[in-house]
């Protein structure tokens, strides 16, 4: 950990859970099952959708994206989680760590870019189903999946390149078990003044998702409460149930997290820590689980394939 710069920096240090290092290879099975129970649970629901004809519907296609940007997250965190929790090796080359996070900020940024368009998608169903269809075509999705995959990557591509720049002097330890902006600029004594705003704009951008997303939810609940019949009511917006949960899900890490690197001034490693593990495991985990429990037809289709290959 000498005074050198980028060019000759080795390694970064992740870390594992502080004051649990005798027990991480322990630690590693619970974390092994839920990047497993996560793959197959995305790779399911991608499945189903892709096979069966009749959740060829645009909301189905956005879960597809929402499936996609779990799947881009897990695989994005789960070498170093692996190789620190399994093999007890926490070093990672600058260039690795700074294609990590440029992976992990993207599909973050798609998955917060889906959730959006996924609550526009909720408000068009209730406020005008009549339409929904011809707002709603084929070709229209296909342009939202190109611009938001476009949008996501081309503002996280600043990142790693701006990174690369700064020199590292004395610290290269990360306080996470895989690479975040946020963490690795803190570790530069050059001037980072760039990064922070860059940074800072970025976790804007994700914060106006949140604004717009919270924006349809009330005209939703406006358009919702004009509805007569208390059934219609519960009706319509019990189809919003499983997004909700999804926004919830990701969101309040998130936001959590980015608070605690901006403006906590004494905080728990540990903490930390363990915020960062829930940000990028528990999102990919349980969206799979909330459209299978709260979704009719994806439930039916996915207990229709088992008991088809039961029976054989």
């Amino acid at each position: 950990m000498s005074d050198v710069n980028t060019s000759e920096v080795k390694l970064f240090f992740l870390i594992g859970i502080p004051g649990f290092e005798h027990t991480q290879r322990r630690l590693s099975i619970p974390i092994c099952l839920t990047y497993l129970i996560a793959i197959l649970g995305n790779c399911t629901i991608l499945l189903v959708i892709k096979t069966e004809t009749s959740l060829h519907e645009p909301m189905y296609y956005f879960l597809t994206m929402l499936a996609l940007s779990d799947l881009g997250l897990s695989l994005s965190s789960l070498p170093t989680m692996l190789r620190i929790f399994l093999f007890n090796a926490p070093g990672i080359s600058p260039d690795a760590c700074f294609a990590q996070q440029f992976f992990i900020h993207g599909f973050t940024l798609m998955e917060s870019s889906v959730l959006l368009i996924m609550s526009f998608d909720r408000f068009i169903a209730i406020h005008n189903p009549l339409r929904y269809s011809s707002i709603l075509t084929t070709a229209r999705i296909s342009k939202i999946v190109l611009v938001l995959a476009i949008r996501s990557f081309l503002l996280v591509l600043p990142l790693p390149l701006t990174l690369k720049r700064l020199s590292y002097c004395h610290k290269n330890l990360l306080s996470h078990s895989y690479c975040l902006h946020q963490d690795v600029m803190k570790l530069a004594c050059s001037d980072n003044r760039v990064d922070v705003v860059y940074g800072f704009f970025v976790a804007l951008c994700t914060m106006l998702d949140l604004a717009c997303i919270a924006l349809s939810y009330l005209l939703i609940l406006k358009t919702v409460l004009g509805i007569a019949s208390l059934s219609e009511r519960l009706k319509a917006f019990n189809t919003c149930v499983s997004h909700i949960c999804a926004v919830l899900i990701f969101y309040v890490p998130n936001m959590t997290l980015a608070a605690m690197h901006r403006f906590a001034k004494h905080k728990s490693p540990l903490i930390m820590v363990l915020i960062a593990n829930i940000f990028l495991l528990v999102p990919p985990l349980m969206n799979p689980i909330v459209y299978c429990v709260k979704t009719r037809q994806i439930r039916e289709k996915i207990l229709g394939k088992l008991l088809s290959t039961c029976g054989r």
